[in-house]
């Protein structure tokens, strides 16, 4: 990595500026009670882990949309509430609910003070596999926009959705340092890809790859870059 040469940062989202997992809880509870309100059947039909196991299944068996995590828990939804004999029609107003509840984010503690530090010198950019919009969380003031696998219908580590943040920031994939949770989607796909890379690794682990630049959180982050 060459700090000198960095103009902009991407960064993950999920497990990356936030926990996924509580969060996705957090909205299948919501959304679950939503339905035993508006789709009875559906929610006696379907507890959240069968609600979850139909979206799995969706997911295995619609390649075409596999990619868009929203896509694939609409279609789950819809039917879900077909199957329950409710009206599949609801599927949209169930997943807007899911989708509100699903961006009350609870940020990894050093998140907002870091990102706050890391926007005053870099423009910030969201690349994500996930459907989380960057936009509705409180880090919005301090991105300059996201690109994400829904929009993209490809996601990491394939180099196209890189490029493509490269091309909004307008910068060369060179200038540009990926910042994210995973090893191979992030860490790999973004070296691929032409960028420079730290993999966020909060929970140290024996057997890192000794190429790999790590950093424990983006306040380390912040503090290696000087901002």
């Amino acid at each position: 990595m060459n700090p000198d040469s960095i103009r902009a940062l991407t960064l993950d989202l999920d497990d990356t500026l936030w926990p996924i997992a509580p969060a996705i809880a957090r909205a299948e509870s919501v959304l679950h009670d939503w339905l035993t309100r508006e789709a009875p059947a559906t929610a006696a039909a379907f507890d959240i882990r069968a609600l979850r196991a139909r979206r799995d299944e969706v997911s295995r068996s619609r390649p075409d949309i596999a990619h868009d995590f929203s896509a694939v828990r609409r279609e789950s939804l819809r039917l879900a509430l077909r199957a329950a004999g409710d009206d599949e029609a609801l599927a949209d107003a169930a997943f807007e609910v899911f989708f509100a509840a699903r961006h009350e984010l609870d940020l990894y503690p050093e998140v907002a003070d870091a990102i706050e530090r890391l926007a005053r010198r870099y423009p910030l950019f969201a690349l994500s596999n996930g459907n989380a919009d960057i936009a509705r969380t409180a880090l919005a003031p301090w991105f300059k926009g996201g690109v994400s696998a829904r929009e993209m219908g490809i996601g990491k580590p394939h180099p196209r959705i890189f490029h493509e943040a490269c091309r909004r920031l307008g910068c060369e994939p060179a200038q540009v340092l990926h910042v994210g949770d995973d090893l191979e989607l992030d860490v790999r796909g973004a070296r691929a890809a032409g960028l420079q890379t730290f993999w966020l690794r909060r929970e140290a682990c024996d057997g890192d790859p000794s190429d790999v630049v790590t950093v424990a959180c983006l306040k380390t982050l912040a503090d290696r870059l000087g901002c």
